[in-house]
């Protein structure tokens, strides 16, 4: 039925939790946050995520930029966790570019089910990220030669859940609908952004989070359930 696999990158293949979380380590110590008066890296992390995760969920609702993402993200946990001095919060951002994208870390069976896969389908990213952190993460963590086209919002001019980003991922694979699957991790961006472009869609909730809205047309709590799927 499907000859076309559209992957989100963030959360679905390359594994961003573990890969930011080390670069915030580093960021404790390389910037001596503990000086501040940041109790612990664990602590200074607990908010960057929780403060990163709601701005870009505002970012997929039209609530902010790209670039406010990266202006405001840790000026906000510099907040939280007591500190009012932001004069290294645009160095700590720059630094966290840096080293994020650099990371090597897959989801657990990222690397097996793709082995799988990539003799029966042709495999594509759809990814709200910018070329070319988006081509570093790929690099980095051995995904490159895995995918034919690589859709980012620079490329699109669109980001997800925007129907426009789909189409884009569409026409330049030269798939058609019905034989094109998105599989995704955030139930807004990929899961609802697919279904409104008319495409199938596999919800990778690997929380079992509830789903409050329509139901996507498959989901699955681990990488390696795609294969009884497909």
């Amino acid at each position: 039925m499907y000859k076309h696999l559209f992957f989100d990158l963030d959360h679905t293949l390359w594994d961003f939790d573990r890969n930011s979380t080390e670069s915030i380590f580093e960021l404790y110590e390389t910037f001596r946050l503990s000086e501040a008066g940041i109790a612990s890296a664990d602590e200074f992390n607990r908010h960057f995520i929780a403060i990163n995760n709601q701005l870009w969920s505002d970012f997929y609702n039209n609530r902010l930029t790209h670039t406010d993402i990266r202006k405001y993200r840790f000026r906000m946990v510099m907040d939280a966790v007591g500190v009012s001095d932001h004069s290294v919060c645009d160095q700590m951002n720059e630094a966290y570019l840096q080293l994020l994208p650099r990371k090597p870390h897959l989801m657990e069976s990222a690397a097996d089910v793709l082995d799988y896969l990539k003799e029966r389908y042709q495999l594509h990213v759809i990814t709200n990220g910018f070329d070319e952190i988006q081509a570093l993460k790929m690099a980095s963590s051995g995904l490159t030669d895995y995918f034919q086209h690589i859709v980012t919002i620079q490329k699109a001019e669109a980001k997800k859940p925007e129907p426009r980003i789909f189409e884009f991922a569409l026409n330049v694979s030269g798939a058609s609908l019905g034989e094109s699957l998105m599989i995704g991790d955030n139930y807004e961006a990929d899961v609802c952004g697919a279904l409104n472009a008319g495409m199938d869609v596999v919800y990778y909730n690997t929380a079992s989070l509830p789903i409050e809205g329509v139901a996507p047309t498959y989901e699955i709590q681990h990488l390696k359930e795609l294969m009884a799927i497909l």
